[in-house]
This record gives C-alpha cells, sequence and structure tokens, in this order.
C-alpha cells in the first residue's frame, strides 16, 4: 500500500475503531496521549543514537532496522491522528496553518542552505 491507496480520513477512521474496539479511550488524555508521543519519538531516536550522519542513513538500508524504525514513526503517527480525532484537531488545517507560519518566520531569502536560525545573527549585531 503506498501514500496514495489511502485518504488521511481511512487512517483517521480505522485509528479511532481501533482504539474504541479496545476501551481505550478511557486512558487516552491530553496528557497521557502527548507523553506517549514523546515516548514513541524517544524510540526512534534510540535507533539513531552514537551513530554518525552517514552511520544513520545507511541503518535506513537494513531492512529490518528500517522496519523497526518506520513501526516508531507509525507510533508517533498513530498518536497524534489519535490526539486529534479524540479533541477535534483537524490535522491538515494545522500543519496548513503552521507551513505559512513557519514561511513568514524563516523566509527563503534569509534560510535557505542554513541550519541554523537567521535570528542568531540579528542578536549578535545587538
Amino acid at each position: 500500500m503506498k501514500d496514495y491507496d489511502i485518504t488521511l480520513q481511512e487512517i483517521k477512521s480505522r485509528i479511532k475503531q481501533f482504539i474504541k474496539e479496545r476501551d481505550w479511550e478511557q486512558f487516552h488524555s491530553p496528557k497521557n496521549i502527548s507523553m506517549s508521543i514523546a515516548i514513541e519519538a524517544a524510540e526512534l531516536m534510540e535507533h539513531f543514537q552514537w551513530l554518525t550522519i552517514e552511520q544513520s542513513k545507511q541503518l535506513l538500508k537494513n531492512k529490518k532496522k528500517r522496519e523497526e524504525i518506520e513501526d516508531e514513526l507509525a507510533d508517533i503517527a498513530i498518536y497524534i491522528i489519535d490526539f486529534c480525532n479524540l479533541f477535534n484537531i483537524d490535522i491538515g488545517k494545522s500543519i496548513v496553518r503552521k507551513l505559512d507560519k513557519s514561511a513568514k518566520k524563516y523566509p527563503v531569502y534569509l534560510v535557505k542552505g542554513k541550519s541554523h536560525k537567521y535570528t542568531y545573527y540579528r542578536k549578535l549585531k545587538s
């Protein structure tokens, strides 16, 4: 299955059904889900801990490791979508709004090809 084979709405429905069938909504507070997102993100980071940039890229070429990494990414996405489902957040709208804000905050002419925040140089001049 590819990204274009399933809609975001179908994914949201499957996650909602999965949780409902197990009667887990009672445990899914904003606090618990946000903590779960952070925990799963830490599990993703653990795969790359102590590796060089090149080693981290090579890790994704290992079929078994790649599947483990994909599972961690899926866990993060599932919790994010669950949070949005439970608390009526339109994730698509939120992403577009945030991208628009970020485009204004980080204009291409100031940040293109740079890894540091352009505000760093503004502070130095002050």
